[in-house]
């Protein structure tokens, strides 16, 4: 066995990069007629997406499936293999294939051909071959052809398999904004996400209600405030007058501040230490935009307020935390 030959990596990935970015600027002139028949095809579908392809291409197809199926389109993978052995049961005449080979030739995929044409199911191919079998039955077919792989021996799916990716998102993201679809409905995919938490999650969900609000009345002395800052829990109280209605909040901060002034703790009304016309959230927004405030104010507390704009709970940064928000 000879010793390999000394390779510079970092040049040999800045070329891989440079072959598939070449590839991804070349399909921005195959985005025309056939690529808005092929979402003119899936809008009007009342069935789902099937998206099918052997190897590397059965590989980028269930992605784009997935892709496709949480940002509004429903869609789903199907083995080429499989269905000719019984899951072609799974496809019916008001679904949309999307079928993918770099070839266009690819047997497995082809086989399913006569079936898909019997049954009037319309389909668009993904090929790097618009003369091959799959482009030429196809609704649409979608170019994916590449001038070169990333491979230097030109065998492995490296550019064909980046092409193929990129024009599938392509398709799924003119989709998603044809329906108008939102980061709501995309929330409503990913429940148990991360991503979902931050977009369904209303501050009603999270946040400090009933006896468990800091809140003190305007006269309340300084000492009075600390007490019930210490009492909840909350690094802060809200202050509110006779009627109820918010008027201030007093937080750490604003302690460390009367603290500096040396003020009396057992006599210093609240009001003349708090914070006024501080900033607030409503009840039905999303935890994820009292996030953004706390951040950007830099303020760890808000007090919540109800529809009529009252003082209805508190919200601090753990609560945040232990939801997930952040």
């Amino acid at each position: 066995m000879t010793d390999p030959v000394p390779k510079d990596f970092r040049e040999s990935a800045l070329n891989t990069i440079r072959i598939e970015r070449d590839a991804i600027t070349s399909l921005e002139q195959r985005i025309g007629e056939s690529f808005t028949c092929a979402c003119q095809a899936v809008m009007a579908c009342r069935g789902r997406v099937v998206v099918t392809g052997m190897g590397k291409s059965g590989h980028i197809g269930s992605k784009i499936a997935a892709t496709l199926a949480s940002t509004g389109t429903p869609a789903f993978f199907v083995h080429p293999g499989e269905a000719s052995h019984g899951d072609l049961g799974m496809i019916t005449s008001q679904d949309v294939v999307i079928a993918i080979s770099n070839s266009g030739n690819t047997n497995e995929v082809v086989t399913l051909l006569p079936l898909l044409k019997r049954m009037g199911t319309p389909l668009i191919t993904m090929t790097g071959n618009p003369l091959s079998v799959l482009a030429q039955e196809a609704l649409a077919n979608l170019d994916v052809s590449v001038a070169k792989e990333a491979c230097p021996l030109g065998l492995a799916p490296t550019s064909s398999t980046t092409a193929t990716l990129v024009m599938g998102d392509a398709l799924a993201v003119a989709l998603l904004e044809a329906r108008g679809f939102s980061a709501e409905d995309f929330a409503f995919s990913h429940p148990g996400g991360r991503l979902g938490r931050r977009l369904l999650l209303r501050v009603l969900d999270i946040m400090h209600g009933g006896d468990s609000v800091p809140v003190v009345s305007e006269g309340t002395t300084l000492g009075g405030a600390l007490l019930e800052i210490s009492r909840k829990g909350l690094g802060m109280t809200t202050v509110v007058d006779s009627s109820g209605a918010l008027i201030g909040v007093f937080t750490d901060g604003d302690l460390r501040r009367s603290l500096d002034k040396n003020v009396d703790v057992h006599t210093t009304a609240i009001e003349q230490l708090m914070t006024r016309n501080g900033k607030t959230i409503r009840a039905d927004q999303l935890a994820a935009e009292a996030l953004n405030i706390m951040e950007e104010m830099k303020i760890s507390a808000l007090p919540v307020l109800g529809e009529h704009g009252e003082l209805v709970g508190a919200l601090n940064m753990h609560d945040l935390l232990r939801a997930g928000v952040i």
